[in-house]
C-alpha cells in the first residue's frame, strides 16, 4: 500500500487518471519535487511502476520517477491529501464511486472518508464534473484546463508546450461556498503548480471559464473525424451554434477575446520531436487508441442537452456527437472524413473557397 505519515503538513496530490492531463500534471509536479501519486490502470500503470514516466516536451524527454497506484485500495489516505480527478468525463462517475468511501487515516486511526474530509479538484473537460463530484464529496474545486497534451503510449505523455505545460483556472464549486480555508489551499496549489510549469489563476468563479472552454472543445470531434487540427468552416459553424444555444439559455461565459488575452502567459504550442502526427485533443486520442468510447456526449452533447432544456435543437452538435460515437464504437481511427465530407454529413453549406 502506498502510504505516508498522517499530519505531515505538506500536501500530497493524488492524481486519479494519469492520461494526457493527469500524467502531465503528475510528471511536472514530481519533476519539481512536489509530493505526487499517480493512479493509473492496466499496462500504463505497469510501465509507470516499472520504469517511471517519460514526459516528452519540445525541450526534450524527461524520465521521471513517480509513485504509482492502480486502485484506491493500494493507497493510504490522510488529511494532507488532495484528490485530483483527471479522467475523461464519461469515466468520472466510476472513479468518484471508487474513491468517495475510502478511509482517511489520522494519528489515532480512521477519522472519516475521502468524501467527508478531502478536497477534490476536477481537471476535466465539460461542465458536469463538479456537480457529479458534489454528490459524493463535500468540498469540490472546479478547474478550467488549458493543456496541449497527449497520451497514446503506455508510460508516456506528451506535453506540446514547455516549460509552461498548461494554464488552469481554479475556484471553489459553487463559488459562493468559498472560504478562507479554501483560499489557503488554492494559494498553496497556485504556488506549487505554477512553479512546476502549470500556471494557476484563481478567479472568483470558474464556471464562466469552463463554459468558454466547452465552446472551444466543440471542435474536438471535428479534429478527430477529419484528422486535422486546422481551424475551418465546420468548426466555426459548430461553435457558432453552441454560442447561440448558451445565449438562448442565458448562460454566461468568458469571451474568446478575454480568454485569449488571459492565456498570454499560458502554454505555447511547439513541436515535440517524433510526435508530429499526435494531436493534443482528447477525442482524437480516444480514436487513435481505439478505446471504444469518447467524451463527446459531454461536449457537443452538453450543447444538445442545453438546447433541449430550452425546447430548441442543436442539429450540428447532435449530428457531430452521433458520428463521434459511431467512430469510437466501431473502432475507426481519426481522419475518417475530409472537412467537405464532414460538412455534407452535418448539412453545412460548402466553405466560401469551395462554393
Amino acid at each position: 500500500m502506498t502510504a505516508r505519515s498522517p499530519g505531515s503538513g505538506s500536501r500530497r496530490y493524488v492524481v486519479i487518471g494519469a492520461g494526457a492531463v493527469g500524467g502531465t500534471v503528475g510528471g511536472a509536479l514530481a519533476r519539481a519535487g512536489a509530493d505526487v501519486l499517480l493512479v493509473a490502470r492496466g499496462e500504463h500503470a505497469q510501465v509507470l511502476a516499472a520504469n517511471g514516466l517519460i514526459l516528452r516536451t519540445p525541450d526534450g524527454a524527461f524520465e521521471i520517477d513517480v509513485a504509482v497506484a492502480s486502485s484506491p485500495e493500494d493507497v493510504r489516505l490522510t488529511d494532507d491529501d488532495v484528490l485530483v480527478f483527471a479522467t475523461k468525463t464519461h469515466q468520472l462517475d466510476a472513479a468518484l464511486q471508487d474513491w468517495a468511501d475510502q478511509p482517511v487515516h489520522g494519528g489515532a486511526g480512521v477519522i472519516g472518508t475521502a468524501g467527508e474530509r478531502l478536497p477534490v479538484l476536477t481537471a476535466l473537460n465539460g461542465v458536469v464534473a463538479e456537480e457529479r463530484a458534489l454528490r459524493l464529496f463535500a468540498r469540490v474545486f472546479g478547474i478550467c484546463v488549458w493543456m496541449p497534451a497527449a497520451h497514446v503510449t503506455p508510460g508516456e505523455v506528451i506535453a506540446k508546450s514547455w516549460p509552461v505545460a498548461g494554464q488552469f483556472h481554479i475556484a471553489r464549486w459553487p463559488a459562493e461556498l468559498a472560504s478562507a480555508e479554501d483560499a489557503d489551499l488554492l494559494d498553496e496549489v497556485a504556488r506549487t503548480w505554477t512553479a512546476a510549469g502549470i500556471v494557476v489563476k484563481l478567479p472568483a468563479d470558474v464556471a464562466p471559464w469552463k463554459y468558454n472552454k466547452l465552446l472551444s472543445n466543440l471542435s474536438n470531434a471535428v479534429v478527430a473525424l477529419t484528422g486535422s487540427a486546422r481551424e475551418g468552416f465546420v468548426e466555426t459553424a459548430v461553435v457558432d451554434e453552441g454560442k447561440a444555444v448558451l445565449a438562448q439559455a442565458g448562460i454566461d461565459y468568458i469571451s474568446f477575446d478575454v480568454s485569449t488575452a488571459a492565456r498570454a502567459d499560458g502554454p505555447t504550442l511547439r513541436p515535440v520531436p517524433g510526435t508530429d502526427e499526435v494531436i493534443p485533443n482528447s477525442t482524437w486520442q480516444s480514436l487513435a487508441r481505439s478505446t471504444g468510447s469518447v467524451e463527446t456526449d459531454f461536449l457537443n452533447g452538453e450543447i444538445v442537452l442545453i438546447a433541449h432544456r430550452c425546447g430548441a435543437a442543436a442539429p450540428l452538435n447532435t449530428a457531430l456527437a452521433r458520428l463521434a460515437r459511431e467512430a469510437a464504437k466501431n473502432g475507426r481511427g481519426p481522419g475518417e472524413f475530409t472537412e467537405t465530407e464532414l460538412a455534407q454529413r452535418l448539412g453545412i453549406a460548402a466553405s466560401p473557397e469551395e462554393s
